[in-house]
């Protein structure tokens, strides 16, 4: 129950980063298959998350602790960008246009979906 809501939390903040952010852009027909979408989207992006993402912080371990924690933002955009390269692969109309557009979207699927997953509950057992 509690990935679903992840899942749930993290798509509502991609349907937010896409409205925001110009160069993020969601490519379906009706609602459902926006919906849809999103899910697969977020679904993507939590499985880079869990494995990619981990690599690419032991890896610049050095420059997240010289730039003081502000190489995470680079590496979320990264995290952005390679959903959206995957999107593309398996046919979902997502797509993320550049780096500033991926670091603008990677910060508010983050505030966003940390604060759609508190408010379902998303941390409790």
């Amino acid at each position: 129950m509690n990935f679903a809501l992840r899942i749930l939390a993290t798509a509502v903040a991609t349907a937010l980063a896409v409205w925001l952010i110009p160069g993020i852009s969601l490519t379906a027909d009706t609602t459902a298959n926006k919906a849809l979408t999103l899910v697969a989207v977020a679904a993507i992006l939590g499985v880079v998350n869990a494995v990619v993402k981990p690599f690419t912080q032991a890896i610049s371990a050095c420059l997240i602790v010289l730039t003081l924690g502000l190489f995470l933002l680079v590496i979320n955009a990264l995290m952005l960008m390679l959903t959206s390269w995957l999107s593309g692969q398996l046919g979902l109309g997502f797509e993320v246009d550049g780096f500033v557009s991926a670091l603008l979207g990677s910060i508010v699927i983050s505030l966003v979906a940390s604060v759609v997953a508190s408010l379902l509950g998303a941390g409790k057992d």
